[in-house]
């Protein structure tokens, strides 16, 4: 190439420039440097058959920008202008495809006006894409623009639709274009767009081939080719839905041959509301529920009753009456419930571990009578308080029980990566691989990592907590004392005024029964930290972390306090004839 100084009367934007077709373009960012400094980067020109006359390749918005600086102080300035050697026409439209790219990325539209002047010169898809440093899909993609109607591609040109629309459209055929375009071009019908373009033009229903959890050769219809998605899209999706639902059906008839209570298949498009169904297992009369959407997908639901029959096995079990005499108000919210289970459990399971006889016997009841948890899994120890959480995690029994589980997992060869020793997933290579690390081990080891697994799955919240802690006398003084959390979730005013008497005696209690449970609770800190002249409570642990547990109203602690009854009951049964 060779650099000269050519007239700007001399030059013309070339019929191959990637942006030629398009408006007067947007100089007003360059024209004050061009107007102080001039043109500094050369226009790519290449002659175009008349004497000294040149089209220009790259450089289209510098051209113009000089255009309006010339009109304006009625010149005829000359531009710098690198000269291309006798190339072909389509290393020329490279040049300035290339150039227009690196400054501003072109539209679809350009992108495949651009595409198919270098194709129409010969250049394959995989050189075209190699040039851009695009996929070759992108490449076929663009060039599909070519299927599009004359008036469609220009519709988009001129910004009446968007790209999604224009890429949609490559989909349809051409009289289904024309179909189209004249709901575009008519004034009282509307024209589809975008994602509903798409199930427009396939009926109503935009169903991707991967949805399909039949053999894709026993469906006889047409499949559209989508360059645009990953997979092809059903252009029958009625013969779609007979194929899906003869799938379904014997997925349906597979679940209930395999020993299952019942499986459901939900109405198209209605969803599987999880949250008024709890996990019930197989043996425990646990249900299939199939899940269709209108996209086509199919979800399993595996194991689940619905909450009310929950609850009614929790009340036939429980040999609950139908009494309504109204039961006082419990003196713990349901935050505070929590906060107090989640301790008292955390200091059972960290005493059960050295209780391995007993933690036998709770699994061969736990494998004979089943639980929420027994699938097996961990008690996740869920909260909605983050409070609640920071604290349990900052015991002393949760650390012990944390140190206990690393020791276990390195003994059964599992990486230490914070899950749970217990991983049940219904896969008995799992279960066969664990049991041949355990033939290895010493019955010792064993009876270590069965109480292990027997106290990381004990259900937090049930009288069985109670019942153990009270069984193990347990004392949480060595590993619980009252934090922040625990004194801002307490809110009955008479629990907490019993609660000073107890720990600063029932002088202080009184002298302070008509100030604000805020006021009281201050007090109590004083207890707790022996400042502000107050005598520090050395040891000093509230009724609801004791075994048995000790409430202060009427009113006792919700569950915690039924649990307690359920326990008392079960350690003193009835005497028999």
């Amino acid at each position: 190439m060779e650099l000269h100084h050519i007239p700007l009367d001399h030059l013309k934007v070339s019929a191959l420039n990637m942006r030629h077709s398009r408006r007067k373009p947007d100089v007003s960012d360059i024209l004050p440097s061009i107007r102080q400094r001039g043109i500094i980067q050369p226009l790519l020109v290449k002659p175009n058959g008349k004497p000294d006359h040149y089209d220009i390749y790259a450089g289209r918005r510098r051209f113009f920008a000089m255009k309006s600086i010339a009109k304006d102080a009625d010149s005829n300035p000359v531009l710098p202008c690198l000269i291309l050697d006798k190339n072909e026409d389509v290393d020329a439209v490279e040049a300035s495809i290339l150039e227009n790219t690196a400054r501003v990325g072109p539209d679809e539209m350009e992108q495949y006006e651009a595409f198919k002047r270098l194709a129409d010169k010969g250049r394959d898809v995989t050189g075209i894409a190699e040039t851009f440093g695009v996929t070759e899909l992108t490449v076929k993609r663009r060039l599909a623009l070519a299927n599009l109607l004359p008036a469609i591609r220009k519709a988009f040109a001129d910004d009446e639709i968007d790209g999604r629309t224009v890429t949609a459209l490559t989909l349809a055929t051409e009289a289904r274009q024309a179909e189209w375009l004249a709901l575009h071009q008519s004034d009282d019908e509307y024209a589809p767009t975008g994602q509903r373009l798409k199930a427009w033009l396939c009926g109503g229903e935009h169903i991707t081939t991967d949805k399909a959890i039949f053999p894709l050769e026993d469906y006889s219809g047409a499949v559209l080719s989508d360059l645009f998605g990953e997979h092809g899209v059903f252009a029958d999706a009625d013969l779609f839905w007979s194929h899906q639902n003869a799938a379904v059906a014997s997925l349906r008839d597979a679940y209930v041959a395999k020993g299952w209570a019942d499986c459901n298949v939900l109405d198209r498009g209605r969803y599987f509301e999880r949250w008024n169904h709890v996990k019930a297992a197989k043996k425990e009369g646990g249900k299939i529920f199939i899940e269709l959407r209108d996209s086509g997908d199919v979800m399993v639901h595996e194991g689940y009753i619905t909450e009310a029959e929950h609850r009614r096995r929790q009340k036939k079990a429980m040999g609950d009456d139908d009494s309504t005499t109204p039961s006082p108000k419990p003196e713990l919210t349901n935050p505070a419930q929590t906060y107090v289970e989640l301790h008292r459990h955390a200091a059972v399971r960290a005493a059960l571990l050295s209780a391995p006889a007993v933690a036998l016997r709770l699994t061969v009841a736990h494998m004979i009578g089943g639980s929420a948890l027994w699938q097996t899994r961990a008690e996740p120890q869920v909260t909605r308080k983050d409070e609640t959480a920071d604290s349990v995690a900052g015991s002393a029994a949760q650390a012990a029980f944390d140190a206990e589980q690393v020791e276990i997992l390195a003994r059964l060869g599992f990486e230490a990566h914070g899950h749970s020793v217990t991983r049940s997933n219904g896969d008995d290579w799992r279960v066969a691989e664990t049991f041949a690390k355990l033939i290895a081990l010493t019955d010792d080891e064993v009876m270590r990592i069965l109480t292990f697994v027997m106290a990381e799955t004990l259900q937090s919240g049930t009288c069985v907590v109670e019942q153990i802690g009270c069984h193990l006398a347990v004392d949480m003084t060595g590993s619980y004392a009252p934090d922040d959390a625990f004194f801002d979730l307490v809110r009955s005013k008479a629990a907490v005024n019993a609660i000073l008497a107890e720990i600063g005696g029932k002088a202080v209690a009184d002298a302070n029964v008509s100030a604000t449970t805020k006021v009281q609770k201050g007090i109590l800190r004083d207890f707790m930290t022996g400042e502000n002249g107050r005598a520090k409570a050395e040891g000093w642990l509230p009724g609801y972390f004791r075994f048995p547990l000790e409430t202060y109203t009427p009113g006792g602690a919700g569950r915690l306090t039924e649990n307690a009854r359920k326990a008392a009951h079960l350690a003193s049964p009835p005497a028999t004839d």
